[in-house]
């Protein structure tokens, strides 16, 4: 099971372990630097982040150079240039007598005075941030989890008390069941939509079948599963639990499937050690196996993964020697070589299996998984979403990991607690052992928890994506950044205000809240030496930010996942002042943000609004920029796939703000090259179709509709793609004439002689002369002769069909190097796209993938007038 990006919510936790750290392994996923795009967002509206202005191409961005140059700056008298908190407070007296001033050990040159006095407790320096708490989350791996943060628990978000159908943002369409709804509907479409024809196949079915019955029952199956009860929790709005504290009444569940056990490989399958085989017991083999597997990969080649796995290969060796004695000491000197081509060899079976035997070999996993798929959660069936162990393996981590290449131990039953009801049976693991621990806590939604040995963080199993409870914490997510829209401006006004505080650490809470707003910048945490060195913005330091006189600020770190960010962005004037000063007498590794941390950040957000934190912030200003960027588009008159390529380039826009990157694909250059290519095949139809045109008529070839001839289609490309189109013709050919002679073989009959196979070769020869000879004249003969009429209509037909791919192009280019789907699962509120497909008359199912409808039910039933 995939539990490297497990997901937690905002307020759910395992009632007593706590991890040390919020990262998650997290090698699913993987984004890299990439291309980022220019575009401005400020266009004078106070509710959107601040314009990405210059974010240049990642072909072109500069080196990350984090020596400092002595910033140029201009002249300013103003006071606010001034050191901070210039008339010193009076010395806090203790028992009666002035306490004796300390010595400060902080790398800067203010004093404890610079700190409110109400928290001077630590010498001015910001006081290390308390232990976090583990979000609880479910469904798919993504970017859920983006700021590693939690109140405090006195500042927890309390859930909003339920609403009435008519108060709930979501209300439904009808007041009619469900059931009576869709049999409506069936009845009205019996009568009035028109019968379609029936295709070829459906009348050879109509006719071989001598009796209703059976089509009457498949029917009936389908009905009944399409009327299969779900429950709408949405309709009585986004918490029907009330209090929020007690998540369910009853659980049970089968728990979690366990990865099968290593199986040796075969006995003349071998690693070497220094040109010779090595007999390694099974515990030793599997993790030389491990790696043997990754042999090809960029891991086997970076030196840190290299150095963690035969360190802890070794550990491994020394309580499992290899059987013939050798010892294993140099990384070098090993060849995995046999082991990998083993392993390329089984894999090239099973993509050689028959459809019959693969869908054997999934129907034998269904049938073993199926019982672990589903839990009872207060009598009604819900999907469960990770169920199975992840097996053991190489931690890959994303970016500079230091860890990456560790070995990852194989989880058994005696690290797993389950969560279930009371009066639940309890499941019977598929593994010898005994669960660590039962517990019956109602008020979290994990079903199971185990502790991962590489970064001690805690993995848990939920439900599915689309569950009840999932779908509440979703809309609780959405609703309370929608409620950030009623107090936002209240918020920019204080932190402004904020910016010329002469307490420091309010200066500098506030210029951090500047960026969190205006660049949808993540909060931070603290990381440990083993951790990725990656930070946020309460965790900047001076490496990461460069001024650029008069007012542009140069930001380059890297962001969760190891992506880089770079952003050179023009700032207010007080804004550019604050980070000169946060920067002065400083070096290049200390904090920027020297007095805030994420959680006091945090606790101050809460006191502006209910429930605030960083997370909140950034979720609203994606839904809210991608609002703007959808109602600014003029989409009248506008094609499917105009509309479609106006949604990705708003959702683009909206991942490069929150920085959501990925790596170009190994395979984009050619999978573009192919569509390339299919766009002229396209074009040579037309033309052919053109050319038949003239020959019936030479008139048309004066119409300007059909006299310009294809521009991109040269000689040699024609010949190109006519050898091409005869080369499939032949093997079409050969496959039909092979699977005629298996089908009559199967009937007792007699195999085809190979003269018919010629014959048909030989036709598919004279048709391509044809072709050959017919270059250049500007006439062409169909092979099924066609009226003028229809083949008018062909043309037409398809000069859609390119001006749609055309577009199809562009948006898979422009979109190459930037993730989408991170921001449609987390950050962006489902029911602005639900909404905008209905005003627009766009299917959702052509910009939601199946597991995203399933996901966001509550938002499809939306009015098309709704607004985030």
């Amino acid at each position: 099971m995939s539990t490297d990006s497990p997901m937690f919510s905002d307020n759910e936790g395992p009632s007593k372990a706590v991890p040390p750290n919020g990262r998650q392994d997290a090698h699913m996923n993987g984004h890299h630097t990439t291309k980022v795009e220019d575009f401005n967002m400020s266009d004078g509206d106070d509710d959107l982040p601040l314009s990405q202005t210059v974010r240049s191409d990642a072909t072109s961005l500069p080196p990350r150079n984090l020596k400092r140059k002595k910033p140029v700056y201009a002249e300013s008298s103003s006071d606010d240039d001034t050191p901070l908190a210039s008339s010193p407070a009076k010395a806090p007296k203790l028992n009666g007598k002035v306490k004796p001033k300390q010595d400060s050990d902080s790398d800067h040159a203010y004093d404890s005075d610079d700190a409110p006095i109400k928290r001077r407790a630590s010498n001015g320096r910001a006081t290390k941030p308390a232990r976090k708490k583990v979000k609880e989350e479910s469904g798919l791996s993504g970017d859920d989890d983006d700021d590693d943060q939690l109140l405090e628990p006195a500042s927890r978000p309390a859930v909003r008390k339920r609403k009435s159908k008519a108060e709930s943002p979501v209300a439904p369409k009808t007041a009619k069941p469900r059931r009576q709804k869709v049999k409506e509907e069936e009845d009205a479409s019996e009568v009035e939509a028109p019968k379609p024809k029936k295709t070829r196949k459906e009348k050879k079915e109509d006719s071989e079948s001598k009796s209703p019955s059976k089509t009457k029952s498949r029917k009936k199956d389908k009905k009944e599963e399409e009327q299969e009860e779900v429950f709408r929790w949405w309709e009585n709005g986004p918490d029907p639990n009330g209090d929020g504290s007690v998540k369910w009444s009853t659980l049970e569940h089968n728990g979690v499937i366990f990865p099968p056990p290593y199986e040796p490989l075969p006995s003349h399958v071998k690693m070497k050690y220094n040109g010779k085989p090595v007999d390694l017991p099974p515990e030793s083999e599997e993790v030389a196996s491990f790696y043997a597997a990754l042999l090809e990969t960029d891991h086997a080649r970076d030196a840190t993964f290299n150095k963690n796995f035969f360190e802890d290969w070794k550990t491994v060796m020394q309580r499992h020697p290899a059987r013939d004695g050798t010892k294993i000491i140099k990384f070098e000197l090993c060849d995995f070589r046999p082991m990998y081509e083993h392993f390329e060899t089984e894999k090239a079976k099973k993509k050689a299996m028959t459809t019959e035997e693969k869908k054997a070999a999934k129907k034998a996993k269904d049938e073993l998984e199926a019982k672990y798929t589903t839990c009872l959660l207060d009598g009604r069936k819900e999907k469960v979403g990770n169920f199975r162990v992840e097996p053991p393996g190489l931690f890959r981590g994303r970016g500079d990991h230091p860890k990456k290449g560790a070995l990852k131990f194989r989880v058994r039953p005696e690290d797993i607690t389950l969560n279930i009801g009371q009066a639940a049976p309890l499941p019977v693991p598929n593994m010898p052992g005994n669960w660590k621990a039962i517990q019956h806590d109602n008020t979290v939604t994990w079903l199971a928890n185990w502790t991962e040995n590489i970064n001690g963080n805690h993995k848990y199993v939920f439900l599915a994506a689309g569950s009840s409870l999932k779908g509440q914490s979703d809309m609780q997510k959405f609703e309370k950044a929608r409620e950030l829209k009623n107090h936002v401006d209240r918020i920019r006004q204080n932190y402004n205000v904020d910016l010329k505080s002469k307490v420091m650490a309010d200066r500098q809470r506030a210029t951090a809240m500047y960026f969190i707003d205006k660049l949808a910048l993540r909060a931070g945490n603290e990381k440990g030496e083993d951790e990725a060195d990656t930070v946020g913005c309460c965790s900047l330091r001076c490496e990461h930010v460069t001024l650029e006189a008069p007012d542009f600020i140069i930001f380059d770190f890297l962001g969760k996942d190891s992506i880089r960010y770079y952003n050179r962005v023009q700032v207010e004037p007080q804004v550019f002042k604050n980070i000169r000063i946060f920067k002065e007498n400083k070096n290049d590794d200390d904090n920027l943000f020297d007095r805030v941390t994420t959680s006091s950040l945090n606790k101050h957000l809460t006191n502006e609004m209910k429930g605030l934190t960083a997370k909140v912030f950034r979720t609203f200003n994606a839904s809210i920029t991608f609002q703007r960027l959808l109602d600014e588009e003029d989409l009248t008159n506008a094609t499917l796939q105009e509309k479609l390529n106006a949604y990705n380039k708003a959702n683009r826009k909206v991942a490069i703000l929150c920085n959501h990157q990925r790596s170009a694909p190994k395979t984009h250059d050619q999978s573009m090259e192919k569509m390339r290519y299919k766009h002229r095949s396209f074009k040579y139809e037309r033309m052919k179709l053109r050319h038949a045109l003239f020959k019936m008529d030479p008139k048309y070839k004066k119409n300007a509709k059909y006299k310009e001839d294809e521009s991109d289609l040269d000689d040699e490309w024609i010949v190109e793609h006519e050898e091409n189109l005869k080369a499939k013709e032949i093997e079409k050919a050969e496959k039909k004439f092979s699977k005629e002679n298996e089908k009559l073989q199967e009937e007792g009959g007699k195999p085809q002689k190979d003269s018919i196979l010629n014959e048909r070769l030989s036709d598919i020869e004279e048709e391509f002369k044809r072709l050959a000879k017919e270059r250049g004249t500007g006439k062409a003969t169909l092979k099924r002769e066609r009226p003028e009429e229809k083949i008018e209509e062909a043309i037409d037909k398809l000069t859609e069909k390119i001006q749609t791919f055309k577009l199809q192009i562009v948006d898979r280019d422009e979109g190459k190097e930037v993730a989408l789907g991170t921001s449609k699962i987390n950050y962006l509120d489902p029911r602005i796209t639900a909404a905008w497909c209905q005003i627009h008359d766009v299917p959702i199912e052509r910009i939601f993938s199946k597991t995203l409808v399933t996901k966001f039910p509550w938002a499809m039933e939306v009015e098309k007038d709704w607004k985030f």
